[in-house]
């Protein structure tokens, strides 16, 4: 790979990197730092509100498109979603979680606004500076700087945690969310392709995305394709408590074990894409999935989801996620318009988050009436109608691009 194509993945991956790591970081530290101080369930509960910006970034999506007809422009908007994220979180440092919380809580969403600003802006900016053919090397890197997030933000700041505190972590979480911007000051594209004009976009573009040709097709497609690895993702963690293994443990095997997992699918993700093509990379993660599936009910009805092969299963679980999550955001980018980029990948996200916690909220009554081998049956039959539907239908999604 070149030097400049090193330069302009390693932007990228800043740019992702920097958007995940706070997220994570207060989504595993602050429930644990509430309980300490003895705050109740339904207060814990109430964290789930600071995702709400993610979910609803759709809704300002056509604002930043309408804004953005250049480089610069889409510099301009990063730029001071960025700072305006590092101060945010700067602010929260010198608070204290037991006087402040309510403030907190209101700082923390306020700065996820900002950052999902810079997310859709990102996206966009990634959708117009790689080539069709090139576009999974840069979703590769989002996907990679999501990973390496929960790495960081989940694992390794934890640790750093108990050693500088609340106050000093956060100021430094701040200064490395503004380095992360260096990359991008010096970036420069002959080939960007952007706008030089604005074009009119309004919420009513929201509703005309769903209007495009074999539009049903791929919302099913990213509803589905991950779906057999949701449900195993979001009970794995409850799964392990309920076999006696030590929080520590369970931390170090997800954060860390398992981002770093994600990150090297993520990373061949990109490769493999766009050396053997986008169908044929479906199937082979569809088939991929499968297995993983498969290997997760057969070890559990053996009773050898344990030891060495609990980190065998683990590892093809995030392996395979981090393949696919690359496709989906790749065949995402795919179906954007013209002027429209942050709206419409922003939109389908959103609705792939939306389906995936339908998944999950569906898996964990599935675990606690019927058990964890029914659950895993049941993602075994979400991969095979995956695989199914990617070997009849995704010629037809690929059919309008």
């Amino acid at each position: 790979m070149q030097e400049g194509q090193l330069k302009k993945h390693f932007t990228f991956f800043s740019l992702y990197i920097a958007q995940s790591v706070p997220m994570s970081l207060f989504s595993t530290l602050l429930p644990v730092l509430m309980r300490q101080d003895n705050f109740s369930l339904t207060s814990i509960g109430l964290l789930q509100l600071i995702k709400l910006p993610w979910i609803a970034k759709f809704l300002w999506a056509p604002l930043v498109d309408k804004q953005t007809f250049g480089l610069f422009s889409y510099k301009r908007w990063i730029f001071y979603s960025e700072i305006i994220y590092a101060l945010l979180i700067l602010m929260i440092a010198f608070l204290d979680l037991k006087v402040n919380f309510i403030l907190i809580m209101c700082l923390i969403i306020l700065s996820f606004v900002a950052s999902a600003t810079q997310d859709i802006a990102t996206d966009a900016l990634t959708a117009i500076s790689f080539k069709r053919k090139d576009r999974s090397w840069g979703n590769s890197m989002q996907s990679m700087g999501s990973f390496a997030g929960s790495l960081v933000g989940g694992g390794l700041l934890l640790v750093l945690y108990k050693y500088i505190g609340w106050t000093l972590m956060l100021v430094g979480l701040s200064v490395f969310l503004i380095l992360m911007l260096l990359p991008l000051a010096s970036y420069r594209d002959r080939r960007f392709a952007g706008r030089m004009d604005c074009i009119p976009i309004s919420m009513k573009d929201i509703l005309l995305f769903f209007k495009q040709p074999n539009i049903f097709s791929q919302l099913v497609f990213l509803f589905l394709f991950n779906g057999g690895l949701i449900g195993t993702l979001a009970m794995m963690k409850p799964w392990m408590v309920d076999l006696g293994y030590p929080i520590g443990e369970i931390g170090l095997i997800f954060s860390i074990f398992g981002s770093l997992s994600g990150c090297l699918g993520s990373f061949l993700s990109g490769y493999t894409i766009r050396r053997i093509g986008r169908e044929s990379a479906a199937i082979l993660y569809a088939c991929s999935i499968l297995f993983t599936t498969a290997l997760f009910f057969s070890l559990s009805s053996m009773g050898m989801l344990v030891g060495s092969w609990l980190y065998v299963a683990i590892f093809c679980l995030w392996f395979c996620y981090g393949l696919s999550t690359v496709l989906v955001y790749t065949i995402a980018m795919d179906y954007v318009r013209v002027g429209r980029e942050g709206t419409d990948f922003t939109l389908q996200i959103v609705l792939m988050h939306v389906g995936s916690m339908i998944i999950a909220i569906g898996s964990g009554k599935l675990a606690d009436k019927m058990g964890y081998s029914t659950l895993f049956l049941f993602e075994i039959s979400l991969a095979l109608l995956s695989l199914l539907y990617v070997s009849t239908h995704f010629k037809k999604i690929l059919r309008w691009i």
